[in-house]
Formats: C-alpha cells, sequence, structure tokens
C-alpha cells in the first residue's frame, strides 16, 4: 500500500530571476512558476486591487445602510480555522468601525451541520438582527437564505467555495468563483474574501467622509495568514502576499493575543515563525474546537485582547487537539484494518469509501486524509450523524476533482447524496445510511472514469539532490526565510543516497536518525509517524537509505542545528 516513487521536478526555461539570488533558490523559484523578479515581490501594493472583485460594491453598500440604520448585525461562520479567522475578522473591524451591534454564531457541527441552514437562522434570528453576514459558507446555502428572507432578515454572503447550478437570493453575494466572475485569483479562502470586503468597505467609508482616521484593515492580516495557510487553498501569487505580509506582523509582534498565545501553547517563538508553523501547529489547535466541541472557543480566542484570557483559552485548544490526536489515531488503526481486510479479500476500489459506527465525524476529514496519503486514491471517511443518515469528508488525488465526482454521483443516481460541496482535493457530504453500499459502488464507478491503476502509484515531487555545500544549516535557514511555501507552491523537497549511522525511537511513533552522504556529511534526520503503519521498514545501522527530506532547523537548548525532515524513506537492497 506504500508504494511510492522520487519523481524529481522539470527545470524550467526562459527565467530571468536576479543575479544575486542564490543560485538554489533561483532553480526553486523557477519550477514553480515565478519567471522574473516582479513575481517575487510580495509587498501590499502588488495584492489584485478590491474592486476587481465581483459584488463588492454592492455588499459595501448593503453594509453602509445597515451601519446608517443601525440594528443588530450577525456574522455566521464556519468551524473550521479558515471560518474561524475570517469571523474574528469581520467582527473585529466592524466593531472597529463603529457598526454599535455585531455578533457572531458558528454553526456546532453535530447539531446543525455546515452552513447557514434554516435551524442556524431560526436561532440567529433569537437575537434579532437586521443582517446576517456569512463568512466562508453560504454559497450553497439556499434554504437557510429564504429562511432568512422569511424573517425580515437581509443577508451577505461571502464564500470561496464553488456554487451549486444556482446561486441563492441573498441581497448581496461576494465570492471569486461564482458564475461569470473575473476576478484573477480563484484561490482567495474564505478569511481573504473577508479582508477584501473589509478593506473596501474601509476604503469607501473614508471616500464618504463617515471616518476620518480608518483602523487599517492590513493589522489584521496575521488572521489572513492563519486561515489561508490553514484551509490549504493554493499559494498563487495573490495568497502568498497575504500570507507573506500576515507573517511579517506576527514576527514584528503585532500579532493578535490569540494568535501569540497558540504559538506559545505550541511552544514557537512568533519573530521566527513560518507558514509551516501556522499550518502544523497553530491550525490543529485551533481546527479541534470545531471538531470535538464548539468552535466559539477557537473565536472568541481571537477576538480578546486580554493576554491571560487568551492564553486561558488557547491552553483549552491545545487540550482539545491532544484528545483530537489520540481519537484520529484509533480511528486511523482502524481504517487501515478495513483496508487490509479489502486487500485480502478482493482488490482495493479506486473510489474507497470507509464507514465505521463509532468514528467521531468531527476527526473522519482528517482520517480520509491519511489513507488517501497511504494508497493513493480518492478516500471518504464516515460518521454516523444520526439514525438516518451519514456524514463524511471525502480527500482526493491531484487529476480527480472530488467535487465534480460527487456532482457526478449525485446527477447519475438521484437522492443518493442529500447533500455535498467542496473543492478539488476535499470535499463534505450527508447521505442516507441505508443506502451506503449503494453509494460506495457508485463512488468508485465514477473515480473509475477519472483514473486508472497505474495512477495509484505515490509519486514524491522532489527538487533533486543537494550538494555538500547545500547541506548546511545556512541553506536550511534560507530556505525558512524565503517563503512562504504551501499549497501549489510546496516547500522544497530534496532527495539523496545516505548511510544509516544510528537510530532511535522518539515517542514510540518517530524514527531519529543519523546519516552521513555519499560526501562524508553527517545529518541529523527524523521520520515522524514512521511507525504509525504495520509495514515500515527496520532500519538499522549501516545501512543504505534512499531519502525525500526537507531541510529544517532544529532549535534545541538555545542552539540551532541543520535536521533533515523525512518525507520518504526506502532501503537500498
Amino acid at each position: 500500500m506504500s508504494l511510492r516513487v522520487i519523481r524529481r521536478r522539470p527545470l524550467a526555461d526562459g527565467v530571468e530571476l536576479p543575479a544575486q539570488l542564490h543560485p538554489l533558490l533561483q532553480r526553486l523559484y523557477a519550477s514553480r512558476g515565478v519567471r522574473e523578479a516582479q513575481d517575487l515581490e510580495l509587498t501590499l501594493d502588488r495584492l489584485i486591487p478590491v474592486g476587481q472583485l465581483g459584488g463588492i460594491d454592492t455588499a459595501v453598500a448593503l453594509l453602509l445602510r445597515h451601519r446608517e440604520r443601525g440594528g443588530r448585525i450577525i456574522v455566521v461562520g464556519d468551524f473550521d480555522a479558515d471560518g474561524a479567522t475570517s469571523t474574528a475578522l469581520v467582527v473585529r473591524h466592524l466593531r472597529r468601525l463603529g457598526f454599535p451591534e455585531v455578533g457572531f454564531l458558528v454553526p456546532n457541527r453535530f447539531e446543525y451541520g455546515y452552513g447557514l441552514t434554516p435551524g442556524i437562522v431560526q436561532l440567529a434570528a433569537v437575537q434579532q438582527p437586521k443582517l446576517i453576514i456569512t463568512v466562508d459558507n453560504g454559497i450553497s446555502s439556499h434554504a437557510g437564505v429564504d429562511e432568512a428572507t422569511l424573517l425580515g432578515i437581509e443577508t451577505l454572503v461571502t464564500d470561496h467555495h464553488l456554487p451549486a447550478a444556482t446561486l441563492p437570493a441573498a441581497t448581496a453575494i461576494v465570492n471569486p468563483n461564482s458564475p461569470g466572475e473575473r476576478f484573477p485569483s480563484k484561490s482567495l479562502a474564505g478569511v481573504g474574501v473577508a479582508f477584501y470586503l473589509m478593506a473596501a468597505l474601509t476604503r469607501e467609508m473614508q471616500l464618504r467622509g463617515l471616518i476620518t482616521q480608518p483602523p487599517p484593515v492590513a493589522e489584521l492580516l496575521d488572521l489572513v495568514a492563519l486561515g489561508t495557510v490553514a484551509d490549504l487553498v493554493p499559494l498563487d501569487r495573490n495568497n502568498r502576499v497575504l500570507v507573506h505580509q500576515g507573517l511579517r506582523r506576527i514576527r514584528a509582534g503585532r500579532a493578535s493575543q490569540g494568535i501569540r498565545a497558540l504559538l506559545e501553547a505550541a511552544g514557537k517563538m512568533p519573530e521566527r515563525v513560518v507558514a509551516s508553523d501556522l499550518g502544523f501547529q497553530v491550525a490543529p489547535r485551533l481546527n479541534a474546537a470545531g471538531r470535538l466541541d464548539d468552535m466559539t472557543i477557537g473565536i472568541q480566542c481571537l477576538l480578546t485582547d486580554n493576554a491571560s484570557e487568551a492564553r486561558q483559552l488557547a491552553a483549552r485548544l491545545s487540550q482539545l487537539n491532544h484528545d483530537r490526536r489520540e481519537l484520529e489515531q484509533q480511528m486511523q488503526h482502524e481504517a487501515l484494518q478495513a483496508v487490509t481486510d479489502m486487500t485480502d479479500t478482493a482488490s482495493l476500489p479506486l473510489g474507497l469509501c470507509l464507514f465505521d459506527e463509532s468514528w467521531h465525524q468531527g476527526v473522519v476529514g482528517l482520517v480520509a486524509s491519511r489513507i488517501k496519503d497511504r494508497v493513493h486514491r480518492p478516500v471518504i471517511a464516515l460518521a454516523r450523524g444520526d439514525a438516518q443518515s451519514l456524514k463524511g469528508s471525502a480527500r482526493s488525488i491531484g487529476g480527480v476533482h472530488i467535487r465534480d465526482v460527487l456532482d457526478a454521483v449525485a446527477t447519475r443516481h438521484p437522492g443518493l447524496i442529500e447533500k455535498f460541496g467542496g473543492h478539488a482535493m476535499a470535499a463534505g457530504l450527508t447521505l442516507p445510511a441505508s443506502r451506503l453500499e449503494e453509494f460506495r459502488v457508485a463512488f468508485d464507478e465514477e473515480v473509475c472514469r477519472w483514473m486508472t491503476i497505474d495512477d495509484t502509484k505515490g509519486v514524491v515531487h522532489s527538487d533533486g539532490e543537494l550538494r555538500a555545500d547545500e547541506l548546511t544549516l545556512d541553506i536550511a535557514q534560507l530556505l525558512r526565510r524565503s517563503g512562504p511555501w504551501g499549497q501549489a507552491f510546496p516547500e522544497p523537497l530534496f532527495d539523496g543516497c545516505f548511510q544509516v549511522r544510528n537510530t532511535r525511537v522518539l515517542g514510540e511513533r518517530h524514527l531519529k536518525l543519523e546519516v552521513r552522504h555519499v560526501d562524508g556529511t553527517t545529518c541529523e534526520a527524523i521520520a515522524f509517524r514512521h511507525f504509525d503503519h504495520d509495514d515500515v521498514p527496520a532500519v538499522a545501522p549501516n545501512a543504505q537509505v534512499e531519502l525525500a527530506y526537507r531541510l529544517d532547523v532544529n532549535h534545541y537548548n538555545g542552539t540551532e542545528r541543520l535536521q533533515l525532515i523525512v518525507e520518504h524513506l526506502r532501503l537500498i537492497d
């Protein structure tokens, strides 16, 4: 199941990057689509102008009308990190702009499910709002928008997800992926859309003389960076600007108290933070609230200006994340056993659908992602929603657009999927429990239209081999400074052959190594979660191994050392 091959990225031609740029960086940037020096400029003036985002003028006019009339505004978010940062950003900035009554509501995933459902509208209506603003959701919430209209509540939908065939009848919609939308970047996260809306609102209020010294929306870019990295949207040029500028604020000590506290809880120093710290340390803590409890805890952490309160909330989020890890590990073990049982009796479906009565619906997305990485095919993990329904999360591989797959299944088999939504690589769905086996067959049949068994060989994309003079702490530090790296602009990964000098086990799950390159250079290396699977190779001293690895800086006892983060390990016979 874990067969993988290393494929080196091709060298790019016709690239004109600054001569003073390190040759390794020139090669790395060129292979990621950077063609000229200006592509590396990540200042705020390089952002796509806010006025190019469709629907934003209508949305701003709606907001100003409600500011003039007064009345309560409720921001309805999503229960992930993108939704939490979007909610915190809009609530913070509207309050700073003088909107008198601004609150928020985030659906509890176990009671209301995703999006602006009629149930969540009725819950919001108790507070008698005049306007509901959705962030990171709403583009598929036809029934919820209709319910709000019946109750006399206007709706402003801000979202980035792909819409269905028709749009909800909201008062205003801002979504770079709406039909006919010409905004150059389709990759904005929900928090990016929220940032654009708040920037446009601030500018219009200043033009009208409604505010003389507006609070800069750029002060909230730490939230934008966190939500953008956490949601795994492609880091195109526009998103790289947003993330870079947010990281600059964090490193300069200008982050919100909540993000500072979450970094502190993760043992990360703000002045050294990089995008991967947000993605692998801060975001999981924030997401844990929405997975196991209530994302209100996470949003409160991002909203508070009290350092003590932020630390208390961050500690609660860290505990939830610890609980999530334990639960995920158990579910992952059960899922892998189910896959093993399938391969013992028959061939594994190309479209793999897994369900266990005991699984937690808040963690199935993580399980689907882990299993997808193991079997190199689209995976859906499902948990019990209620007595009649199952809720699941889908994760896909390159070349298989998972939302389109679900759309095709829904079209070919009416009523088989109750609702679904998402992106090319991830989606969520609900289906009748009584039709699980029918769905399994239909899902596999549709995936088979997208891929063959030859596509299931896992590919590790490498930036090639490093020379001896590049296997250094200085190069590792250079790469950390040269991001932000992330989705569709991947962190540099290299490959090479090494001799193992020593090994030891850390925390029962991780393999620590000392390895020697063919030129004699000795390095520390660590393979995280190496022992999570039963079929891992036994690595002994003097063994020859092929590694795919990232360069990292290991901070320990006040010293810095080069460390290789192993993504792939293969014994060489």
